[in-house]
């Protein structure tokens, strides 16, 4: 991935100074470049991105001089090529400026780096196939093809590459070797006279007359221009990152109101929510209370129903001095004269079990009946039974047997 970015950021060589490390410096001027690319013309003008560069190509005694700009070469004209580093181009007399196009171009135009363009027959230009790690020190890579590919010796020629293209199958890059010898070059950059110590860059032009993207001009030699607008985006940049993070406290700060805000009203609410939580404690304790009390009656059978059924299954000679119900035991202390037989009578009832005798039977001379103490252990209470529905098939019977009857009365 690396080398292909190496190699689409190589495609357009505009004056890139010294990359800051194998592979991001072309990152990045691709990356600025393909940004820039979704902007109207207008816009990058105005923001200085893609200002493109000055090209000056020495035609005899003059200088035609062109703006490149988005693959496009468009003409400003012709000047004579100043003899001396000194010497001064006006439109009047007595106009002098220290750059010697300064009284010439505009400012925004005089501030673009300057190329020398070269003739396309001044340069020799070979294809070779490198192994894809070549991209990122292509230039010193190439240095050492320029004896086998070349009839001219390293030091005896200036030399570029590009990247052509690349091959994803076996890792290797197409690469154009451009070699111009310097004694073809020196000629040239005299004739622009004061305008050499200027230059940026050597370029070449190609069949269509645009440069071919390549800069022949060694490093050192090169003339970096300063870039205007860069106090300006530094300024920019700045001023962004001051208003992220004054966004990022304003964000903070309204957190905090917010969470002050919420602590202050679940302080107002504390007390309702006390107060609540006290009644619900009121009524859990009241739902358990009654629970109890209900599972204590469902125990055992009710003192009605204990009566009703001492009232049916007890004799006429028989009462009662005490009846006591406690807890789960009943007691009876009465006189009977049938005190021996009511053992049996208590017995199958469905409100007790176990009945007995606590104690022997002591007569009673006054009421000549014997008086008697009895327990019994009461058992739980029995679910109410629904009320007996006749089937349907007996209901249809009866229905028909009635009508039989009505039936034989008529007769």
């Amino acid at each position: 991935m690396r080398d292909r970015l190496g190699a689409i950021g190589r495609g357009s060589k505009s004056g890139a100074g010294a990359r800051l490390w194998p592979g991001a410096g072309r990152f990045l001027a691709w990356w600025g470049r393909s940004l820039a690319s979704w902007l109207p013309p207008t816009l990058r003008r105005a923001l200085g991105v893609g200002r493109g560069r000055l090209m000056l190509l020495a035609d005899g005694d003059e200088v035609l001089l062109s703006r490149h700009q988005d693959d496009a070469m468009r003409p400003l004209g012709r000047i004579p090529a100043p003899a001396a580093a000194d010497d001064d181009i006006g439109f009047g007399p007595g106009q002098t400026s220290a750059d010697p196009l300064g009284g010439l171009l505009t400012p925004r135009l005089a501030e673009l780096p300057r190329w020398l363009l070269l003739p396309a027959s001044t340069c020799l230009r070979r294809r070779l196939r490198l192994p894809a790690a070549a991209a990122d020190r292509l230039r010193d890579v190439v240095g050492f093809e320029v004896d086998r590919q070349t009839p001219f010796a390293a030091d005896a020629v200036v030399y570029d590459a590009r990247v052509l293209g690349h091959h994803d199958g076996d890792g290797q890059l197409d690469v154009e070797l451009v070699v111009v010898p310097r004694a073809a070059l020196a000629p040239q950059r005299a004739s622009l006279g004061a305008l050499a110590a200027d230059l940026a860059g050597v370029d070449v032009a190609g069949p269509d007359g645009l440069p071919i993207g390549v800069n022949l001009l060694p490093p050192g030699e090169r003339r970096q221009q300063r870039d205007p607008w860069r106090v300006w985006n530094w300024g920019l940049a700045a001023l962004a990152l001051t208003a992220c993070a004054l966004m990022l406290w304003q964000v903070l700060e309204n957190r905090r109101a917010a969470a002050d805000a919420f602590e202050q009203q679940i302080a107002a609410q504390a007390a309702a929510g006390r107060q609540a939580a006290a009644q619900r404690q009121r009524l859990v304790a009241l739902i358990k209370g009654q629970a109890f009390l209900d599972t204590q009656r469902a125990a055992r059978p009710t003192s009605v129903e204990v009566i009703d059924e001492l009232t049916r299954r007890l004799p006429d000679s028989t009462y009662l001095e005490k009846l006591a119900l406690e807890d789960r035991r009943m007691m009876l202390i009465g006189l009977s004269s049938e005190a021996p037989a009511l053992i049996g009578r208590l017995q199958g009832a469905t409100q007790w079990r176990s009945p007995a005798l606590a104690g022997a039977l002591q007569p009673d001379p006054a009421s000549g009946r014997d008086r008697f103490t009895l327990t019994a252990d009461l058992t739980a209470a029995a679910p109410a039974r629904p009320a007996a529905t006749a089937p349907p098939a007996a209901a249809g019977d009866n229905a028909d047997a009635s009508a039989e009857e009505g039936d034989d009365d008529a007769e």
